[in-house]
């Protein structure tokens, strides 16, 4: 029962996390007339703010010292939030200037880089399904080039921008509220000189905007690590198979806002290169769940193997040294030892 409600509770989170992730170009056109650069900066600043309450009420500063002992892993995380300061920017640029349905396709084609990404840099192996995937999909991209009549830079910047970060976060290893506050840590000293200059050239939006647009740009740190501690807390609570269908929320989300709320246009050709992108994700999903259950069903396998052996080692033991019978001297064993 506990175990069940966990797995809602999960199930729950991670919806939650890739629902605000797929309904945030609703939050971004609010912060206008600020720019794509004076928004990012903002929500660099908040997020430390809003990463460091949340630390200091969970007590959790220890990993601090390690981090600063390990001079490694600062650099990948100054090149996470490099890369993640790339994406952010991006992203907000392309919503404020209508281009939400390309930014959507960045966040589908995402896995299929990361899979790229995996046999480029860690020399990975493929299986056939996963090649079949990869191909679709970069005739998807060549479908979409011709039809928007030239690459679609934006998807291919978001998706390559966050696949980079996920490898790098990988090689960091740390979770991801600590990720956060060490990144936006990186980001927060230029984030913040930015914002003093825009304020010393009388360009800032920040207090000459009313109240409110300045409530709006501070919960900029509210909307970055509300969605983050939500996906961490769905990533302990269900199956990462589970978690990889629940990523596909986002991109849905914002793709059906694009076209429905925003009402951007969506010609014959890029409906081309959309559904052969949502047929590589099919086939990706579809092999990525049989793979599943094959290792799961070879693992309870072995696990029922291994059991079957130790009884019938143990009931061979047990028959070859058991206690004699009364009036007679154990004998001792000269038989082999039962096939293993």
């Amino acid at each position: 029962m506990k175990e069940d409600n966990e797995g809602r509770a999960g199930l729950l989170y991670g919806i939650g996390a890739y629902g605000m992730w797929g309904l945030v170009p609703l939050f971004w056109p609010l912060l206008k007339p600020a720019g794509a650069v004076e928004i990012l900066a903002h929500r660099m600043v908040w997020s430390l703010a809003v990463v460091g309450i949340a630390l200091l009420a969970l007590r959790r500063w220890g990993w601090i010292r390690e981090l600063v002992r390990s001079p490694r892993k600062l650099g990948l995380i100054t090149f996470a939030a490099t890369v993640i300061t790339v994406n952010w920017g991006v992203y907000i640029w392309a919503v404020n200037a209508g281009q939400v349905v390309e930014a959507s396709l960045g966040y589908f084609i995402n896995p299929l880089v990361t899979i790229a990404l995996g046999v480029l840099l860690l020399k990975e192996r493929l299986r056939p399904p996963q090649w079949v995937a990869v191909g679709v999909a970069a005739t998807a991209v060549l479908v979409l080039s011709i039809g928007y009549g030239r690459p679609p830079w934006i998807s291919l910047i978001l998706a390559f921008s966050f696949g980079v970060y996920g490898l790098v976060k990988k090689k960091v290893n740390i979770g991801g509220l600590e990720s956060l506050a060490a990144e936006t840590a990186v980001q927060f000293l230029p984030a913040l000189a930015y914002l003093l200059w825009l304020g010393t050239q009388g360009s800032a939006t920040f207090g000459t905007e009313g109240a409110g647009h300045a409530a709006l740009l501070a919960a900029t740190g509210i909307v970055t690590a509300v969605p983050l501690v939500c996906f961490g807390a769905a990533a302990i609570r269900v199956p990462l198979s589970t978690l990889g269908l629940l990523q596909y929320l986002a991109p849905v989300f914002q793709f059906s806002l694009g076209v429905l709320y925003f009402h951007e246009a969506m010609p014959p050709e890029r409906w081309a290169g959309f559904s052969l992108v949502w047929l590589a994700l099919t086939i990706l999903t579809w092999d990525a769940l049989r793979t599943a259950r094959r290792n799961r069903a070879e693992a309870e396998a072995l696990a029922r193997t291994v059991v079957d052996r130790a009884l019938a080692d143990a009931t061979a033991e047990g028959t070859a040294t058991g206690p004699a019978g009364p009036g007679t001297a154990a004998v001792p064993t000269t038989s082999a030892p039962p096939a293993r």
